[in-house]
């Protein structure tokens, strides 16, 4: 009997530190979209990863250091997708991990995307391939939505950064691809109380948010893309550089000859596939991360 409530103590403290932690975002009911079926979440066999689909309700999910390694900086991470599916776990999950081993608290955002069936996989390829004009048309519809769910978290961050034992002056908003045109749509909307203090567009999708004009007060920004990105964005990510390059504002450009599109924290043999250790260096140097133990 003894033995038995040890393996039930064992394996319910197990559950609980694995616990996921998921915080609701406010956000307001949108005009001219509507979901059905709730969020799907499953391995997509056409991107050989794990994805979430038809996201109606912004959350994040955080992952927390331990506390004697964590140092007050924060990401909040926008996976990318198409704004139809959420790469969760390279591009999300996986980084959040990496982050907290050096200290950095991360929020792994679900932005709300363009509502699908049960695979939004299946639904961005033959939409994208054989309905262009609908396509554009609910790209167009969703993203300003999506960019309101990563306003409202980084907000949210700020006001409960105290609570938290983060720094106020330290968050930063990293996205890939669509998550990256996310990023880009937070950079250029917020307002004070929603300014990332810093920026990381992972082969941005400058497509969906195309480079504007600067006002000269930006954060500092380390953009990152392949130059044979298939879907030809390294030409996005070096005009991001060039716009707060030209505005004199902190700027820092990496970009690989070899990585393809959507990278994010896989394995291909490659020197992108340590692109999130040039993220640690840049933002030691720019004193936006203190390494574990000073």
């Amino acid at each position: 009997m003894k033995f038995t409530k040890f393996v039930l103590f064992i394996l319910m403290a197990g559950m609980v530190m694995n616990a996921q932690e998921i915080i609701p975002l406010p956000y307001e009911k949108p005009e001219g979209v509507s979901w059905e079926g709730g969020e799907k979440a499953f391995f997509s066999d056409i991107w050989n990863t794990e994805v979430v689909c038809n996201v109606s309700r912004p959350t994040m999910e955080v992952f927390r250091p331990d506390p004697d390694k964590a140092n007050g900086t924060s990401v909040i991470i926008a996976p990318g997708g198409g704004l139809y599916a959420l790469s969760i776990e390279s591009e999300g999950n996986m980084v959040a991990r990496w982050l907290v081993e050096k200290g950095v608290t991360a929020f792994v955002l679900k932005y709300r995307l363009v509502p699908t069936g049960e695979d939004g996989v299946r639904d961005l390829n033959e939409t994208s391939s054989n309905h262009l004009d609908e396509f554009k048309r609910l790209i167009s519809t969703v993203i300003p939505y999506s960019v309101a769910d990563g306003l409202a978290a980084i907000k949210y961050v700020r006001e409960h950064a105290a609570g938290m034992g983060l720094k106020e002056d330290r968050i930063g908003f990293m996205g890939f691809s669509a998550g990256g045109a996310v990023t880009m749509g937070v950079a250029y909307n917020a307002s004070e109380e929603s300014q990332p203090n810093f920026l990381v567009p992972v082969y941005a999708w400058t497509d969906a948010m195309p480079v504007q004009e600067i006002t000269g007060s930006e954060p500092p920004m380390l953009v990152i893309c392949a130059t044979d990105d298939p879907l030809g964005l390294a030409k996005g990510s070096v005009a991001l550089y060039n716009s707060w390059n030209d505005a004199r504002q902190s700027v820092a450009l990496h970009m690989y000859s070899q990585g393809g599109h959507g990278f994010g924290m896989k394995s291909q043999g490659l020197p992108s596939d340590t692109w999130i250790e040039r993220f640690y260096d840049w933002g030691v140097a720019e004193d936006l991360i203190t390494p574990t133990g000073k």
